[in-house]
This record gives C-alpha cells, structure tokens and sequence, in this order.
C-alpha cells in the first residue's frame, strides 16, 4: 500500500479556528468586503444592513481570530482583512459556485 506525502502539514487546531471564525453569514460578508477594502464600521454596517453593536459583536470574533485588522482615524475606526489564508478560502468559494446561479435560474 502506498503512503500519501503531504507537502503541506495542516495545523488542525488553527484550520478550525479559521473556518470557526468564517462559519457565519455576515461574518463571511464582512470579510468578503474587508478583503478587498479598507471600511469604517458605520459604513461596513449600512453596507451589510445590521445594527452598529451586531457589526461590532462580528468584529470582534474576527479580531479575536486575527482575521481582520483596526485602525483608528481620529473619531472613526476603519477595518481591513489582510489575512492572505482567507483571500484564497473566499477566492475558492467563488470559484466553487460560479455558474450556480446561473444554472438555477435556467431551471427555475
């Protein structure tokens, strides 16, 4: 029987965090967002359509995560996700379900 090589060992427990982290809705949204911009949080909030202390319940599960990154500009406080781990699991799932829509509509 042949042993399969991995040229990559998986850190198991930070895997489960990373996607512990990513395992909700807005929270994928945020990141999603935060990926490809730098955002203040009340225009993060009107952007993903919560409240204010939602958003900042999300933020901090994603900070406590080191997924997302603050920083404070006078009054305002501004967000980014320069986490290179979750730019390729969000570039993955695009790619997993590009066409799906497409599809679905076509048999609807």
């Amino acid at each position: 029987m042949a042993t399969r090589r991995y040229q990559h060992v998986l850190d198991i427990q930070q895997a489960a965090a990373l996607l512990d982290a990513m395992a909700n809705a807005n929270r994928l949204h945020i990141l999603d967002i935060l990926s490809r911009t730098e955002m203040s949080v009340g225009h993060l909030a009107k952007t993903i359509g919560v409240s204010q202390s939602v958003l900042s319940q999300h933020l901090a599960k994603l900070r406590n995560a080191n997924l997302v990154q603050r920083r404070r500009d006078a009054q305002n406080v501004y967000y980014s996700c320069p986490s290179k781990p979750v730019v390729k699991l969000l570039d993955i799932l695009a790619e997993s379900f590009e066409g799906e829509h497409e599809g679905a509509r076509r048999n609807a």
